[in-house]
């Protein structure tokens, strides 16, 4: 018996009566217990489960309508990059003072480390005067479009989980990612294609790995989907050889009538998610092709991102964030992986591998702003850029002995994010940090802070998109924190 037979015959085997009629009354009393849940939690979004991506209201009128997050894993050197501190210069190579390390804990430094002025020269750029290093000399140009915070801090010191929380809210693994949040808050425009999109570079994951576009206890269709610059966009999209769209047209047919015959009889609307997800699947087999296909694009765009068809590179997918966001993408998501720059070798030192990530990701990054800014995007595309924590002033100094290659340790204390477009101040920067630039000393920003920002920009109160688990409710700014804020301070 081949597959679809046998698929038609377990559907017909399910289709009794008595089946049939016990579980319509399981579906409807599990719909019915399921609203009274959500009525009494008065947290979650009410949606569909057959259509869970369809478009949904947020709270308010939002300034951003999508959002793209570029995260730099591996935490670069703001000190390198976007926080010129001149006292720093001037104290370079000096011991640092005890006072500077007392209580303080460190991924690999020990004893007493030496200052470590910024590798690169500085100079300001715009009207706005912004701060950069000689390495980002296109990124440069945007000075005027970037709306900076400088005071960022962490709690985590470790990759993982402080990737888990700059992406979930919290260090631990199990909770919804930000792109699951929006899409549950907002579904997406385009029915054809994901609503949360996940692009990776630089040859690794993340070191939190998947978890950091995980759907947690969110419905799973909010998950992001891992999409690729080459080859298929998804893995196994494509029909096996012999299957033609007819034939993957009836087995999904048959797929869904057990499914719904499965969803009547236990009543869980994960089983009507499974159907939606089937479908969104068979749709992306023709839109996502002509979406990811970057060949399409002129030689003019080509050359403003630096981009080669057909390869697994950052410009590739900056490109692709573009073609993602005009055609309806809610959240996308670029992990770039390589920016540790401790300066064990020369891959990860400051002098060397963070220079050529620098040049990877400079152009790219501002061919997106100019792209998104030319075709009427970006006014209302929220961009934001990220690492999971800072670096120190010191340089790094495994085993308490100077290292061959210049390198930082991990830094809590003190890290830049910038962001771009939907709703954003532009040619700004807000917080400080202290001479040194060790520490966040003027408005400090946590990442919860952050998350409020952000579901703000896109028309959430943070303290009310929630979903009940574990007997509360739930939200991505953290209930552990009460304190989170939206950084008012720099919305336009």
């Amino acid at each position: 018996m081949n597959l679809a037979r046998t698929l038609v015959h377990d559907h017909a085997l399910l289709a009794t009566r008595r089946r049939f009629l016990s579980g319509a009354a399981g579906l409807l009393g599990g719909l019915w217990l399921a609203g009274e849940r959500a009525h009494a939690d008065g947290g979650a979004i009410a949606f569909d489960p057959a259509q869970p991506l369809a478009p949904r209201r947020p709270h308010f009128a939002p300034r951003a309508a999508r959002m793209i997050h570029l995260h730099m894993a591996g935490a670069p050197s703001q000190l390198e990059l976007f926080d010129y501190k001149p006292e720093l210069v001037r104290f370079d190579g000096q011991e640092t003072p005890a006072s500077l390390l007392e209580g303080k804990r460190f991924a690999f430094i020990q004893g007493v480390p030496r200052l470590l002025g910024p590798v690169y020269p500085f100079a300001r750029h715009g009207d706005s005067g912004q701060w950069f290093s000689d390495r980002l000399p296109h990124l440069a140009a945007h000075a005027d479009r970037l709306c900076f915070i400088k005071s960022m801090v962490t709690d985590q010191f470790n990759h993982g989980p402080a990737q888990m929380l700059m992406h979930t809210g919290s260090q631990n693994p199990g909770l919804p990612s930000a792109g699951a949040w929006v899409t549950y808050g907002l579904g997406s425009p385009n029915q054809d294609l994901p609503g949360f999109v996940v692009l990776t570079s630089g040859g690794k994951l993340p070191d939190a790995g998947k978890s950091v576009w995980s759907a947690g206890f969110l419905p799973s269709v909010f998950q992001g989907v891992q999409c690729r610059s080459e080859g298929d966009p998804v893995l196994f999209l494509t029909n096996p050889a012999n299957v033609d769209r007819l034939m993957r047209r009836r087995m999904l047919d048959a797929i869904d009538a057990i499914n719904r015959e499965t969803a009547i009889a236990f009543g869980d609307p994960e089983t009507l998610t499974r159907i939606a997800q089937y479908e969104l699947a068979f749709r992306m087999q023709a839109a996502a092709s002509e979406a990811f296909d970057i060949s399409r694009e002129t030689a003019e765009v080509h050359a403003l991102y630096g981009t080669e068809p057909g390869k697994e590179s950052f410009a590739n997918n900056c490109l692709l964030a573009r073609r993602l966001a005009e055609r309806g993408v809610q959240f996308i998501q670029l992990f770039d992986w390589g920016w540790d720059s401790h300066g064990a070798a020369a891959a990860e030192a400051l002098n060397h591998g963070f220079k050529d990530k620098c040049g990877a990701a400079d152009r790219p990054l501002a061919a997106l702003l100019t792209d998104l800014a030319r075709r009427g995007l970006l006014e209302d595309t929220l961009v934001v850029w990220t690492g999971e924590f800072g670096r120190t002033p010191m340089q790094e100094n495994r085993g308490g002995k100077q290292m061959a290659f210049l390198g930082r340790d991990h830094n809590p204390g003190a890290f830049t994010a910038w962001l771009a477009g939907g709703g954003v101040k532009p040619g700004f920067s807000f917080g400080a940090t202290d001479d040194l630039g060790y520490q966040a000393a003027v408005n400090p920003v946590g990442v919860p802070d952050l998350h409020a920002t952000i579901l703000h920009l896109l028309g959430f109160d943070h303290l009310r998109l929630t979903y009940p688990f574990s007997g509360v409710n739930q939200r991505l700014s953290n209930v552990t924190k009460p304190g989170s804020r939206v950084v008012n301070e720099i919305l336009a």
